[in-house]
């Protein structure tokens, strides 16, 4: 990013440096025909970060780093944000009554864990192995018309064909629950109907597979008492970030800002 076609960013009399700006650019996404988009939501990230500064000068706040992860502790400016934020932004705790409204909403939507019931056919290979890729996914092809034209015939196709050790039990892989396979796989299954299977091989890690969802146990709908606690959490954080991004405005409304409008990201 050529730095000198971008305008010098001013805050409150304070320089944000080019240099800075282009550096943070490569964290925020933007088309590449409009490195601009990038270069203004950077800026906009440098300007809130040094307002945030300023507020803890103002404030008489001293840094004290604190660890956030094993062996990592906050730089100085880290641990003024924070504190800044911690001092200026208040979140009411919501009461139980705005808890249960919420989950009264719609209390299907807070269920146990789906189980499900699969079997597969895998044609393995690697996937930094473009040619295995391609002669897997070939053979899956193949093995996916012959299982659609006698999807009778899945368990005797899975011994005769598959390279999982499954093989021996017809592809059954049994039960199931979130997190026991990989994304892929599981994002399949999501999608499936009880006694389908896959429309196309389905790629993961392990190479291409042929999914037969056999049965699906929908989890029960969970009583209130049980989705309070991680409910009252998500409320927390929604309202927390909420207000957050309410302080933020409140400070960039009051600053001088030079080289870039705002109102434009």
């Amino acid at each position: 990013m050529n730095i000198a076609l971008f305008p010098e960013v001013i805050v409150n009399g304070t320089v944000v440096p080019s240099a800075a700006i282009a550096g943070e650019a490569q964290n925020h996404e933007a088309p590449k025909n409009k490195p601009g988009m990038a270069w203004r939501k950077a800026a906009r990230a440098l300007i809130v970060r040094e307002l945030l500064l300023q507020e803890a000068a103002t404030r008489g706040i001293s840094a004290d780093p604190q660890f956030v992860g094993h062996n990592k502790r906050e730089t100085d400016q880290e641990s003024l944000v924070r504190a800044v934020i911690d001092e200026c932004v208040t979140v009411p705790t919501p009461s139980d009554a705005d808890i249960r409204a919420v989950w009264a909403q719609n209390p299907d939507r807070y269920r146990a864990p789906p189980l499900w019931e699969a079997s597969h056919i895998l044609c393995a290979a690697a996937p930094t192995d473009p040619d295995a890729l391609e002669k897997a996914k070939a053979r899956a092809d193949a093995i996916m018309a012959d299982i659609h034209a006698k999807p009778d015939r899945f368990a005797r196709i899975a011994q005769d064909h598959s390279d999982c050790s499954s093989k021996s039990a017809g592809g059954m892989l049994g039960q199931l629950g979130p997190g026991d396979t990989v994304p892929e796989f599981e994002s399949a299954l999501r999608d499936m109907a009880e006694g389908e299977i896959s429309a196309t091989p389905v790629l993961t890690r392990f190479g291409y597979h042929i999914i037969r969802l056999d049965a699906v146990a929908v989890g029960a709908v969970l009583p209130f008492e049980a989705v309070a606690p991680k409910l009252k959490a998500a409320m927390e954080k929604a309202a927390w970030t909420r207000a957050v991004q309410d302080f933020t405005r409140t400070i960039i409304a009051r600053a001088t800002i030079v080289g870039i409008d705002l109102d434009t990201i």
